[in-house]
């Protein structure tokens, strides 16, 4: 159930705390402007928001007033071989100026190719070529923005043969040669460590945790392959798992408090269960709070 207490009041309006944070879903509107629960902060896809007008962003609108804003976009592919769609940038950079969020992050994938367009986040091989494209890319988006973007690691379903580069010495690089921030999305390792089998702490400890600027926290669909081996899917549709518990808890006390985000996008629950979800790591957050000594200072 909701807290009665007023949502959080930061110095600076478009700063995201290192509180917990949910993804905001039209069945929830209503009883956020309502109840206005005491939450960190609130997410959004930049895709079902670019249109001009209409009840999306007349309820985005009245809770950006209320509550900082990040910003998440799926559409960019910033690994395609192909240009950058300069219209989708177009408006995506309309969407930053029209709320100011705090943060905005994209994806490490691709999904363009020739004049085609899928929906899904694709993978991509860790090669030095894929590295000088993502970077040009993440350039080109930074410029455009005007604000630095934050790049998420991926969750995967397969090898690509052709790499030739450590995800975790991939993102590093992205990060070192363009300045962006890295999302680290928590359940997408555990997904990635099941898959191909690798250990879940030791991808996290090798990971260059002083450019990570925000923490995703979402569920999975345990499945089995055609050889009967383990197979997480990364669905968002339930509540995580104790092991995605334990590796974010794992996180923090490598990097101290940080913005901390919910993900559900399938199935969407009640409010009150995604808000019992947020609860839960606040509390993990409010432990490193109170012992800020588990983590270290991060560099801006």
């Amino acid at each position: 159930m909701s807290d009665p207490t007023p949502a959080l009041t930061l110095a600076a309006p478009d700063a995201i705390p290192r509180s917990a944070g949910v993804g905001l879903k039209p069945a929830h509107y209503r009883t956020i402007l309502e109840q206005g629960p005491y939450m960190g902060w609130f997410e959004i896809h930049a895709e079902n928001y670019m249109g001009a007008g209409g009840p999306p962003h007349r309820y985005l609108t009245a809770i950006r007033e209320r509550y900082p804003l990040s910003i998440h976009g799926v559409g960019l592919s910033i690994g395609g071989e192909r240009a950058l769609d300069r219209q989708h940038l177009s408006r995506l950079a309309d969407l930053i100026r029209r709320y100011r969020p705090g943060l905005f992050s994209e994806h490490l994938a691709w999904s363009t190719h020739a004049t085609g367009f899928f929906n899904d986040l694709l993978p991509l091989p860790y090669t030095d070529e894929t590295l000088n494209r993502v970077c040009r890319h993440i350039d080109q988006v930074q410029d455009v923005l005007g604000q630095r973007m934050l790049l998420e690691n991926p969750s995967t379903y397969l090898h690509l043969a052709d790499s030739t580069i450590s995800e975790v010495q991939f993102l590093d690089a992205v990060s070192r040669r363009t300045g962006c921030g890295l999302l680290l999305d928590v359940n997408n390792v555990q997904v990635c460590a099941t898959n191909h089998e690798f250990e879940a702490q030791a991808y996290l400890d090798a990971f260059p945790m002083h450019r990570v600027a925000e923490i995703h926290v979402a569920g999975h669909d345990p499945q089995r392959d055609d050889e009967g081996r383990p197979l997480l899917i990364d669905t968002h549709d339930r509540p995580a798992t104790s092991g995605v518990w334990q590796l974010l808890e794992h996180t923090l006390a490598l990097t101290g408090p940080l913005p901390v985000l919910i993900e559900w996008d399938n199935d969407i629950p009640p409010w009150s269960a995604l808000f019992e979800e947020s609860r839960k790591a606040q509390q993990l957050l409010d432990r490193h709070i109170q012992h800020p000594e588990a983590g270290h200072a991060l560099a801006s």
